[in-house]
């Protein structure tokens, strides 16, 4: 009986709890990626950029005015404008080429985990 009605007490905890959660309008200033991403894609798709370019989130995202945090919503950050130019080449791309293969070009194609894509390829080593 304990169980239960410690049970009970939880789970009406969190519905109590989740009530009075202020909902997100979702993200502001979002001009390449859905306004409706949620925040677990918002997470991946962010990871995924910060692995590929071996950067933090402050390559692309400016600070605050206090400069305590990041702003993600400016624009301030000339990186960010970059990025969303890369993000429509790459779709650009997947779409004409990698029909049959989604996503087959990502940052990681031409970055691989460095900020500037190489600019040259590698010699090749004869044996």
């Amino acid at each position: 009986m304990k169980k239960y009605l410690l049970f009970t007490f939880i789970i009406a905890s969190a519905i109590i709890g989740l009530s009075f959660t202020v909902q997100e309008d979702g993200y502001k200033n979002l001009k390449v990626l859905s306004k409706k991403t949620t925040k677990d894609e918002m997470d991946v798709i962010m990871k995924s950029f910060a692995r590929s370019l071996g950067v933090k989130c402050n390559h692309c995202h400016a600070p605050t005015a206090d400069g305590k945090h990041l702003d993600f919503a400016s624009d301030a950050n000339k990186h960010k404008d970059v990025a969303r130019s890369m993000m429509k080449m790459t779709a650009r791309i997947n779409k004409k080429f990698f029909k049959q293969m989604p996503n087959s070009v990502t940052c990681n194609t031409c970055h691989n985990g460095h900020a500037e894509p190489a600019s040259k390829l590698p010699e090749v080593k004869e044996d």
